[in-house]
């Protein structure tokens, strides 16, 4: 075999070998890889295009409501090119949209902020403030949407979920965007990737273990609409904050069911009830 040809074929082999790793990272979950810039870089650049940006509307009626709110959420991309308003002082991309007559009072519109960014530790949340209008463009109620995190089975059923209740049979209009104080709060976060398994120990060191806070920003994904059954489940079994610590649970098993040798099963001779001395 030639020389000529033995470079070839080790060449060939070696196409195929780096093609196989830049195969097997784009398989790693997202959670598994390595983050491809620094959160705060990220978020700061956005908030620099943010402040940029020329508001469009400083007033509620500068609005346009034409668009009805979805039937079901929807999803929304807010971001750069996205149109801006000014709203007591902030700057923030927004959505408006007009209430449907035909729902009965009461009802809840869903929304749903997904992770902005392919690895946990770089990424944040669009945290919405829902103002309601009445036929006038006057605000009835003006609420800063708590997130709550939901890990589920599709994408549908993961993201940081928050709701409203609309009672007011004045609300003609509602309008989605982010508050000075959403936009510098956090939302809480718990994972645990345990269940997923990875041969390759960079992928271990890089797994997001433990809870922690996803910073909120300015732009990212948000899913806008009248609650459905699938974003109602989700935000029932959603977890809001972190769980209260308990004493455990070989604790809680003695005080609701006492085994015959504590000290609520015994005698006053010290011997347990029902024992021969």
């Amino acid at each position: 075999m030639s020389f000529r040809r033995l470079a070839t074929i080790a060449a060939l082999s070696m196409s195929l070998l780096l093609g196989g790793c830049r195969t097997a990272q784009s398989l790693l979950p997202p959670n598994f890889r390595a983050p491809a810039q620094n959160t705060g870089d990220s978020l700061k650049l956005a908030q620099l295009q943010l402040m940029q940006a020329s508001p469009c509307c400083s007033s509620f009626a500068d609005f346009s409501f034409r668009s009805t709110l979805p039937w079901e959420p929807q999803k929304f991309v807010l971001g750069n090119g996205s149109m801006v308003a000014n709203l007591n002082g902030t700057q923030s991309y927004f959505l408006a949209f007009r209430l449907p007559t035909s729902v009965k009072l009461p009802y809840r519109v869903a929304v749903k902020s997904e992770l902005n960014g392919r690895w946990l530790h770089a990424s944040y949340l669009f945290a919405p403030t829902i103002v309601l209008l009445d036929e006038a463009f006057q605000p009835i109620r003006s609420e800063d949407i708590g997130l709550c995190e939901h890990m589920g089975w599709s994408d549908d059923t993961s993201g940081a979920f928050g709701s409203m209740k609309i009672e007011d049979p004045k609300a003609r209009y509602l309008l989605v965007y982010s508050s000075a104080e959403q936009q510098a709060g956090k939302t809480y976060w718990e994972q645990s990737p345990a269940s997923i398994s990875t041969s390759t120990a960079a992928s271990l060191q890089m797994s997001s273990a433990g809870s922690f806070s996803i910073p909120h920003g300015p732009d990212g994904s948000l899913w806008v609409g009248l609650m459905n059954n699938t974003y109602e489940n989700a935000l029932d079994n959603a977890i809001c904050k972190k769980a209260a610590k308990g004493d455990g649970v070989l604790n809680t098993l003695r005080t609701v069911l006492p085994l015959p040798w504590s000290s609520k099963s015994t005698d006053n001779t010290g011997s347990p009830h029902g024992s021969t001395p």
